[in-house]
């Protein structure tokens, strides 16, 4: 490995003022404090390109990486030592790199030191976390009034294959050049594709506001790194904040081909829109992929059928191979959202109406105990098995990538997950052909797996 970088960086968008106290609590190396958090995430930003998945590993082969926070009368400093080459040119920090750093000391500081102080939020209530999350959305400069609604948020895997890459390209360029916007989870693969693909569309269109928006969180920041493309970055305090930030933030999504953390994405978006509370919201969703995708998402809709039934089927299309269909169908969607939030008076930027029951608020740590113990059974409203199936997508994703959930198998061996046999077996099913199709690591790791299935 080269030898590190060190460098002094000045903020140029974000964030140029501290305090005393929010400087010492970046300092801070204690468990109270945020050095730690801040250290982490600005590693995985630095680490921009850098091809690994494993969090821990990229903690331990940086581990000389350091960053300080150096306080002037005009200002505030940032002091990197043994920083990754690749985040440099001419010994000077790439400008986009740079931006989505500051974007990190700007919502770690806002999240944990302004909003977690104020006794304005509860965050044990639904209607807190929720104005949490708008609050550092608002923030971050992500919600813009006065526009009509254009972003279209786009899921799919990291450890995708060039043909699926080029796909994702290929729709977020249909999507660009129906001057629509992109928001992903801002790394690699189908999250990358998607806002390539625009920002040409855009190019062509003669958009020079072209708004391609990263939305993650620390646990999975180091494993999917901020692509270059994203020139809005936020990052969400947990996993269950950065959903219902897509939900809030998007007028549509678009799933692509993925493993578990896109499993993930789709229980929760269909968890949610199952809800009694969302039956008459207009929410546009589609599944879609090239014609080698076929079997896969014949094999995405199987599960659901089994497991969730036909009124989760009833709320997405599937679109196979064809680009410029789903860019209509999205923007036909997202239509139908505009003349719903006028008629309610909903805001186009966040939506409010949109109805999130606590239990995909609350985030859920995936713990060998909790993992044991998801209710896995049919004996349950729909929305709430979606809950708890989302959940065990959740504990395999901090299995395989999150350096906290991949120390808890090495020390305690793979999460187990128990249910009844008709929704264990497809499920059983479905993690099968993820680990067959290489979805779960990046292409070339072997994967061992992180749960095991238990009768």
């Amino acid at each position: 490995m080269e030898s590190g970088v060190n460098a002094k960086i000045t903020p140029e968008r974000s964030l140029t003022l501290l305090s005393s106290k929010e400087v010492n609590r970046l300092k801070d190396k204690s468990e109270g404090g945020l050095y730690g958090l801040f250290r982490r995430c600005s590693l995985a930003v630095l680490n921009c390109g850098n091809e690994s998945d494993d969090s821990k590993a990229i903690l331990a082969a940086h581990a000389q990486f350091d960053i300080k926070v150096v306080q002037q009368p005009r200002g505030i400093k940032l002091e990197v030592s043994n920083a990754p080459v690749s985040a440099f040119v001419d010994d000077v920090m790439i400008k986009g790199i740079k931006e989505h750093l500051f974007a990190v000391l700007r919502d770690i500081v806002y999240a944990n030191t302004v909003l977690k102080k104020s006794t304005n939020f509860n965050l044990e209530r639904s209607e807190d976390i929720t104005d949490f999350i708008f609050h550092i959305l608002r923030n971050a400069e992500i919600l813009i009034p006065g526009r009509t609604p254009d972003i279209v948020v786009c899921w799919g895997g990291h450890s995708i294959s060039r043909f699926e890459y080029d796909y994702t390209k290929e729709v977020g360029h249909q999507l660009g050049l129906r001057d629509l916007n992109v928001c992903t989870g801002c790394g690699p693969g189908a999250m990358k594709g998607p806002m390539k693909g625009a920002a040409i569309a855009h190019a062509k269109q003669r958009i020079i506001s072209g708004r391609y928006i990263g939305i993650t969180e620390p646990g999975i920041i180091a494993a999917e790194s901020p692509n270059p493309i994203v020139n809005e970055l936020t990052i969400m305090p947990d996993i269950e904040k950065r959903l219902e930030a897509f939900v809030r933030v998007g007028h549509g999504i678009i799933v692509f081909p993925g493993g578990a953390g896109t499993a993930e994405e789709i229980l929760y978006i269909l968890g949610v829109l199952l809800h009694p509370a969302n039956k008459d919201m207009p929410f546009p969703l589609i599944f879609t992929g090239s014609k080698r995708n076929e079997s896969y998402f014949q094999m995405i809709d199987e599960f659901i059928a089994k497991t969730l039934g036909d009124a989760a089927r009833q709320r997405y299309k599937i679109i196979i191979d064809e680009p410029r269909r789903v860019a209509e169908e999205i923007k036909a969607g997202i239509e139908e959202v505009r003349k719903y939030r006028r008629y309610h008076s909903d805001a186009y930027y966040f939506n409010w109406l949109l109805h999130i029951d606590p239990i995909f608020q609350k985030p859920f740590k995936p713990t060998h105990n909790n993992m044991r113990n998801l209710q896995l059974h049919r004996n349950q409203e729909d929305y709430l098995l979606a809950s708890n199936l989302r959940c065990a997508f959740s504990g395999i994703v901090a299995g395989n990538v999150k350096a906290e959930g991949i120390l808890a198998v090495e020390q305690n061996g793979p999460f187990e997950i128990r249910g009844e046999q008709e929704i264990i077996a497809p499920l059983e099913e479905l993690l099968n052909a993820f680990v067959r199709e290489n979805r779960m690591k990046l292409p070339g790791e072997k994967y061992v797996p992180s749960y095991r299935i238990v009768d």
